[in-house]
């Protein structure tokens, strides 16, 4: 009996950076990929999807927005917060400063350009080349606070995951790529995604919410099975 070839299968996540959820949706996520190891492989891109397009360039203080948004009381919202370092805890992800110093307080900071720079990290070098940049930018701003609503910050973390600074900053100021983005977040819209993450997978099949391992594993396994790869 030979090996089967793993089945090759395309994830889409709308996510934000800012979300806490969308990182541990992504640690569920590959728990439940390595579940399947050997009988799907899954070529991940990251979609734009901005939890607070409105948010000013002076950002927001994490707990104060969680208060205002939600109108929770300070008590709940610190609540909140300990159960999302729990459950990511979990998912084998870390929402917790592990930075030099004193912890910076955690803000909130406009993504647009952060999603302009995915998208062209995307569609310039590749999945690969993106998810480098989307965990690394996850990583810039939940475990280091740096400022990635900051324009300066932002090509930093670009130039880190080893992508061209200069080729990035002129990504930013394209109006193409700009329309590009609003135009994938229409998108979402249109396929009623209201939260993140989102995943959708081989462009038949949303995933909403982080979900446990098990949950991925046995949808990425039913679109398997009910859409077989072609050739």
């Amino acid at each position: 009996m030979t090996d089967q070839t793993p089945r090759k299968m395309t994830i889409d996540i709308y996510s934000d950076v800012m979300c806490p959820w969308c990182i541990i949706g992504y640690g569920q996520l590959k728990k439940g990929l390595a579940q399947l190891e050997g009988e799907i492989e899954a070529e991940i891109r990251w979609r734009p999807f901005e939890l607070n397009p409105d948010m000013p360039q002076q950002g927001e203080e994490q707990a104060e927005h969680i208060a205002r948004k939600y109108r929770r009381t300070a008590e709940e919202t610190q609540a909140v917060r300990g159960q999302m370092r729990s459950v990511a805890q979990q998912a084998g992800v870390s929402l917790d400063y592990d930075g030099e110093g004193e912890a910076p307080p955690a803000m909130m900071w406009n993504t647009f350009d952060a999603h302009k720079a995915l998208s062209w990290a995307l569609h310039t070098h590749g999945p690969q080349a993106q998810h480098r940049l989307k965990l690394a930018l996850f990583e810039a701003h939940f475990n280091k606070r740096r400022n990635i609503g900051q324009r300066q910050v932002l090509l930093d973390v670009v130039a880190e995951t080893g992508l061209d600074r200069t080729e990035a900053e002129r990504a930013l100021d394209d109006e193409q790529i700009a329309r590009h983005v609003r135009a994938e977040e229409a998108q979402a819209f249109d396929l009623n995604i209201t939260g993140v993450p989102a995943m959708i997978v081989d462009g038949k099949m949303l995933i909403p919410g982080a979900q446990a391992p098990e949950v991925y594993a046995n949808a990425l396994r039913r679109v398997a099975a009910k859409f077989p790869a072609s050739g």
